[in-house]
């Protein structure tokens, strides 16, 4: 019978390598975390045999958003089960493979959906594929969303440029033992979303002539839409739009050092005093009415990377 590892089990023996030590760091009930950082790499090592090229971005396709990726150059596409690690999307309208290519000529891989915390799955799967994105090279994370709108000054199909969130999960990606090789203990948020790029999204969309709005969105663990009183609640935050993804991502980024910029669509209007019922169908026939503009914009934005 074997004994739990101690959390101070002092320090490695000579000539023990960086992962025994930070191995050696780790409490008992923390062990599994070790494996990690060999996923990563085991996912960036199976992307790499199939498209050698470094990714400048890293683009995620939310809700309804996903015929976005016929624009990309595409050397390869990569279904998730291919990509060891990573979880299968169960959600219709998220397809659920990696396209690798190139965007006006900037290099980049494009999650062709996502998975969230309500399919199941835990923070750490969620997120996995930012943690991949960084260890391929990427730089920058673009992430888009459909989200439901609380501030009355918002249309349908509008883009809402994020600018801040509120994190309302039952969990964090980062809760855990922390291995310093992917990022810091304690990361800063005090500006998450990138301030050159989001000025950049700015004007860009002011040259194009894409209806944009600036706000705050806030990050809830679904599977079902809010009531009116929710609504209410949420708006009395301080927040403009709501949605279920995206917001872990961007911890993750802030804690792996990508640059990050959040694009939502909004596809229901959350009026709490004259609330309509909300269909998957209703959202996501709005969200292919955004994907024009995130179409026109999302070039833009990646044409000002650079090769």
């Amino acid at each position: 019978m074997s004994l739990p590892r101690s959390s101070s089990a002092g320090p490695p023996a000579a000539g023990a390598s960086e992962a025994d030590a930070t191995a050696a760091a780790r409490p008992a009930h923390t062990l599994d975390d070790q494996l990690l950082y060999d996923q990563i790499g085991a996912a960036a090592a199976a992307i790499r045999g199939r498209w050698t090229s470094v990714p400048r971005v890293g683009l995620i396709l939310g809700t309804g958003l996903g015929r976005f990726a016929s624009l990309i150059e595409t050397d390869a596409r990569i279904p998730y089960a291919d990509i060891p690690h990573f979880a299968a999307s169960t959600v219709a309208s998220h397809t659920g493979q990696l396209v690798c290519g190139r965007l006006g000529g900037v290099p980049l891989v494009a999650l062709e959906g996502r998975v969230h915390f309500y399919e199941g799955y835990t923070m750490r799967q969620v997120t996995f594929p930012v943690r991949v994105i960084k260890a391929l090279g990427a730089e920058t994370l673009i992430a888009t969303n459909a989200a439901g709108a609380m501030n009355l000054d918002y249309e349908l199909a509008d883009v809402v440029i994020v600018d801040d969130h509120i994190n309302l999960m039952p969990d964090n990606p980062l809760r855990g033992f922390n291995d310093d090789r992917l990022g810091p203990r304690f990361p800063d948020m005090s500006a998450p979303y990138d301030r050159e790029l989001t000025n950049v999204a700015r004007q860009a969309a002011t040259e194009l002539g894409v209806p944009t709005r600036t706000g705050v969105f806030v990050a809830v663990p679904g599977p079902n839409l809010e009531t009116r009183a929710e609504y209410r609640m949420l708006r009395n935050l301080g927040a403009d739009i709501v949605g279920m993804s995206t917001v872990p991502e961007v911890i993750v980024a802030a804690h792996a050092g990508l640059r990050t910029l959040v694009l939502s669509i909004v596809t229901d209007l959350c009026d709490p005093d004259s609330l309509e019922p909300a269909t998957l169908e209703k959202m996501l026939a709005v969200a292919e009415r955004g994907a024009g503009h995130l179409e026109r914009l999302i070039p833009r934005i990646v044409a000002h990377l650079g090769p």
